[in-house]
């Protein structure tokens, strides 16, 4: 099953026209005879007039007069302010908020044939805000903004067809405009454009085509910037090079993409295409590890244990440790269990040892079961219970055998009757974990 592609959430509809500009830059002499020829029922002055006032430009900023000059000019089919009427009544600004309303006067600007007009009564209608979602709609009004070559029109219609949403499913025609959307220069559109050629989608699967995309959307685009790093780095329709890897993987992490500031921290740390330096992945990481990327999170965890271009300092290990653990991370887990055991950075605690011993366990890390095991034959932080220690010695031994002494050291002081109930329950286990994994 192809992953959907997902279109950006429309972005709050903006005001048409002449920019803000000081209330100096108009004299009083010519918004009086702007005014005039608006009063006199000029419609492009009685949309300007309402510009002036939107933006305080020679006169004193007033939305509500602004409102009612783009009114006017709106009734008598001024397609620019029919739309800022619209965006009037979608905000609430100076009148009631009425999505119909708003809607009404979107729709007629789009009839007049402005591919603006069209393309934003699109977006109204796939985003199901102002009006009950309708993506046949949505298309069709995409369409004849796309037909007069605007991108983002096609940009949207092509997804529209790589998604079947108000058409069927059909990556050639999504294909078919995207490139048209690319070709303009549309970043999204280049870089899913790029992801169509890597994975054969609609076109004749073409590594090379997708890198040639992928550098295009590279340009302005941090994560096709990050695409085309691992392109160079894995080698895929690329020659395989780990300093034009970094190159772009620097671009990427300096707009900020967490998974480019991971790698570009790993390239440090392993010195490939970079020279190795542990202090620049440990700035890399800590980077990417403020969003939250657990790649990063594991690796900044790593540096300060190990005391590699940082100060070695167990109490931040320890911390990176546990917001990657709190991720459900099982080696993390286990990591946080064994510095509590042992007092690592953290006041030693055997309770909070088994409680992160166990989160990994059951995740069915082989050490963490292991060392649950041990709490459990030494009555540490748990209540001492040699067949729970039997348990987890082995299905921990089940895994990597050369836990098997620790499981028969215990073994011999269980009756037989416990031993066989509590191999019944390792069975069991196996069997529980086997059939999640096949779900």
């Amino acid at each position: 099953m192809k992953a959907r592609l997902l279109v950006p959430c429309m972005a709050l509809a903006l005001l048409v026209g002449t920019s803000a500009q000081s209330t100096n830059s108009k004299s009083s002499d010519s918004i009086a005879a702007l005014k005039a020829k608006a009063e006199r029922g000029n419609a492009d002055s009685q949309f300007e007039l309402g510009m002036d006032y939107d933006n305080g430009q020679g006169v004193a900023q007033d939305h509500a007069e602004a409102t009612r000059w783009f009114r006017k000019a709106a009734e008598q089919g001024n397609a620019t302010a029919q739309y800022n009427l619209g965006v009037a009544y979608e905000a609430g600004h100076d009148v009631p908020r009425d999505y119909a309303e708003a809607v009404k006067w979107f729709r007629k600007a789009a009839e007049q044939g402005d591919a603006f007009n069209e393309l934003y009564l699109g977006l109204v209608y796939h985003s199901g805000v102002d009006v009950p979602r309708d993506d046949v709609e949505a298309v069709k009004w995409w369409r004849k903004a796309a037909e007069l070559w605007n991108a983002p029109a096609q940009y949207h219609l092509g997804l529209a067809y790589a998604n079947g949403e108000g058409v069927p499913q059909n990556y050639v025609e999504a294909a078919f405009w995207l490139r048209k959307a690319a070709e303009q220069g549309h970043k999204t559109a280049q870089f899913i454009l790029g992801g169509f050629y890597e994975h054969g989608n609609g076109v004749p699967q073409d590594y090379a085509q997708a890198a040639v995309w992928y550098g295009k959307a590279a340009e302005g685009d941090a994560q096709a910037q990050y695409n085309l790093g691992v392109k160079y780095d894995m080698g895929s329709g690329v020659p395989q090079d780990y300093a034009q890897a970094a190159f772009w993987f620097r671009k990427a992490a300096e707009h900020g993409n967490a998974g480019a500031q991971y790698f570009l921290g790993t390239f440090y740390a392993k010195g490939e295409g970079v020279p190795q330096d542990y202090a620049q992945a440990a700035v890399w990481y800590r980077k990417a590890a403020k969003q939250d990327d657990e790649y990063a999170l594991g690796g900044l965890a790593y540096l300060y244990l190990n005391g590699q271009g940082v100060a070695q300092d167990y109490a931040q290990a320890a911390f990176w440790f546990r917001k990657l653990a709190e991720h459900g991370n099982s080696v993390a887990q286990l990591q946080l269990g064994s510095m509590y055991d042992i007092g690592q950075g953290v006041p030693q605690d055997y309770a909070q040892a088994a409680v992160w011993y166990r989160k990994a366990a059951d995740q069915g890390l082989a050490y963490a079961q292991n060392d649950l095991g041990v709490l459990y034959a030494r009555g540490e932080g748990v209540p001492q219970d040699y067949a729970e220690a039997y348990f987890w010695y082995s299905i921990a031994a089940a895994q990597i055998p050369a836990f098997s002494g620790d499981r028969d050291n215990v073994a011999s002081v269980l009756t037989k009757t416990v031993l066989l109930q509590t191999q019944e329950r390792a069975r069991k286990w196996f069997q529980d974990h086997s059939d999640q994994e096949n779900q």
